[in-house]
């Protein structure tokens, strides 16, 4: 092993707002002191109650993806396990995700965008 992963970035407009999204959906702490990072307007953490870290970087002008254009790719996404696909839905879309794929109803899984437009999915148990 080289390395160990200390958190997920995502490049965003708001990090405040894309942080108090996570975490609606994950829990934990928004802005935790932790001297790894400093933060400013430019900087947010979310401190998971699972213990991950993910971490929120204003950009300018700032392109969010376009799934499926391969012109802007997704460029990475999130699997977020649920027990209740349709209630987890309506939570997230009231959080302020944008459904992108809802499937064919047979699926397990369904693909929304957070409000910075990063695609993450969200999967049955």
């Amino acid at each position: 092993m080289i390395a160990k992963l200390q958190c997920v970035v995502l490049d965003c407009a708001d990090v405040l707002e894309l942080s108090g999204f996570y975490q609606g959906l994950l829990g934990g702490v928004v802005n935790q002191p932790d001297p790894r990072w400093s933060l400013d307007d430019g900087w947010a953490t979310l401190h998971s109650d699972s213990g991950f870290v993910f971490a929120f970087q204003r950009v300018a002008d700032h392109r969010p993806p376009q799934w499926p254009d391969p012109a802007r790719p997704q460029q990475f996404h999130l699997d977020l396990e649920v027990e209740d696909l349709d209630q987890a839905q309506e939570e997230v879309i009231a959080r302020g995700a944008t459904l992108l794929d809802a499937g064919d109803g047979k699926r397990s899984w369904r693909i929304f965008a957070d409000p910075a437009g990063h695609p993450f999915c969200l999967v049955r148990h």
